[in-house]
């Protein structure tokens, strides 16, 4: 598959190399698994001196001497032996005081469990070093609860220590339509739709679905829900590290989150977990699920759902996890039987989040949300406000257009009128026939 996309990323990674050759750069690059950290690093860095070294949970003499082949099949420099990777590392660093390259860590995190103390002995050696040092240092992780304690806490020893930070995020809108026109040329609404719900533009499932060659519908469900599928345990390899022995309980609410159960007091009754504290891990330290309110409630308000973020992993929770003993004696024709049964359904939701995403991808809006009322009556697929201007874009997502009432919809909408009077209100009816080609 070619490359798409990450243009500025690209331009970022190569401005820190030119920077790195008069200043020590270190740069953190965080993001989902998947996400295409690895690719991005090795397409942006392509022709140029890099040692690329990945951190398996080994012992920590065998990944020095991994290390150590690296540096001298890579730049000609024999270390020696090492049982110490601090040591190591300070001797790549006295290197880097007359030559300058790129060094990668990739799944950096695992140090932890290679040996505990590596990151303060690392923050010694970095610190004493970097003045004179041409380095051009890459620390990547896929753990984001781990990555995020390495370098933003401020009790941890590499606290303050990165030069740059980047965040890698799924393809946009415009990058999954131009992946379906490459493939699929003559691609249907629902065929993109079917992409979306299943990649969210995660550049690894994009990937496996090129390999497969699935860009229609029914070959992407057919794909992820076919003997040997690489989607089937997807869900738990990409979970478990994050979560560890307590995983069980996380299951059970992302499962009731992704069936439609959003609340809290809902999220309990359906998994008899007492979800608060959960719930709190999984927006803040794990950043898998958001919060959200209706358009107009204040910051206090009880009124408060939860949501996924990430589009697999909802589809992953709310049909094979759910399903998970049917998966398991190989009755894989049951849960496609249940997906297809419910797709309606679910993928009209899936089509409010691609609209959603739509609009924050515009530039143009400062909340993009949507609305209901505390009896659960008038719900609002779309809200989008730009409250410089005093405008705001009131929304109705409907499969098929027919099925769009926009005088409804301004019924639904009076408390949000009576409250921006004044302002200029947009009503849009918004269904498969305006995804774009």
């Amino acid at each position: 598959m070619k490359f798409y996309d990450r243009e500025i990323e690209t331009e970022t990674l190569r401005r820190i190399e030119t920077t790195s050759r008069e200043y020590a750069q270190m740069t953190v690059i965080t993001g989902r698994r998947r996400i295409g950290k690895t690719t991005l690093i090795k397409h942006a860095y392509e022709g140029k001196e890099m040692i690329y070294f990945f951190v398996a949970r080994k012992s920590e003499a065998l990944l020095c001497q991994e290390l150590s082949d690296t540096m001298r099949d890579v730049l000609g420099e024999d270390l020696g032996d090492f049982s110490s990777m601090a040591r190591l590392f300070a001797s790549i660093m006295q290197i880097a005081k007359r030559r300058h390259f790129t060094l990668v860590f990739d799944e950096f995190q695992n140090f932890k469990y290679v040996n505990e103390s590596f990151f303060s002995e690392m923050q010694n050696v970095w610190d004493s070093n970097k003045n004179e040092a041409r380095i051009n240092l890459v620390v990547c992780g896929s753990l984001y609860s781990m990555m995020t304690k390495i370098f933003d806490d401020k009790k941890e020893p590499l606290y303050g220590r990165a030069t740059s930070r980047i965040r890698l995020r799924e393809f946009p809108l415009s990058t999954l339509r131009e992946i379906m026109r490459d493939n699929n040329p003559d691609y249907t609404p629902d065929d993109l739709l079917a992409m979306y719900m299943i990649t969210g533009g995660v550049a690894k499932y994009v990937e496996q679905l090129h390999m497969q060659k699935a860009f229609t519908k029914e070959k992407i469900i057919e794909s992820v829900l076919s003997f040997g599928s690489y989607f089937i345990d997807e869900g738990k390899e990409l979970l478990s590290d994050e979560f560890g022995k307590d995983y069980g309980n996380y299951f059970s609410i992302l499962s009731a989150i992704a069936g439609g159960f959003n609340e809290r007091g809902e999220i309990k009754s359906y998994t008899g977990v007492e979800a608060g504290g959960y719930l709190d891990k999984l927006e803040n330290i794990y950043d898998l699920v958001y919060r959200y309110r209706p358009y107009l409630a204040s910051e206090n308000s009880r009124n408060v759902k939860y949501g996924i973020k990430d589009n697999f992993l909802n589809f992953w929770f709310r049909f094979i996890y759910k399903y998970r003993s049917a998966v398991e004696i190989g009755n894989l024709a049951y849960v496609k039987g249940k997906v297809l049964a419910d797709y309606s359904t679910f993928s009209g939701w899936i089509l409010e989040r691609w609209f959603r995403q739509t609009y924050r991808e515009t530039g143009l809006y400062n909340i993009v949300t949507n609305y209901w009322e505390k009896d659960g009556n008038n719900e609002i697929d779309l809200i989008a406000v730009n409250e410089a201007d005093c405008e705001i874009v009131i929304g109705e997502v409907k499969r098929n257009p027919r099925r769009i009432d926009l005088h409804g919809l301004e019924h639904k909408a009076q408390n949000i009128i009576t409250k921006r009077k004044g302002w200029r209100i947009e009503y849009a009816a918004l269904s498969l026939e305006d995804m774009g080609h």
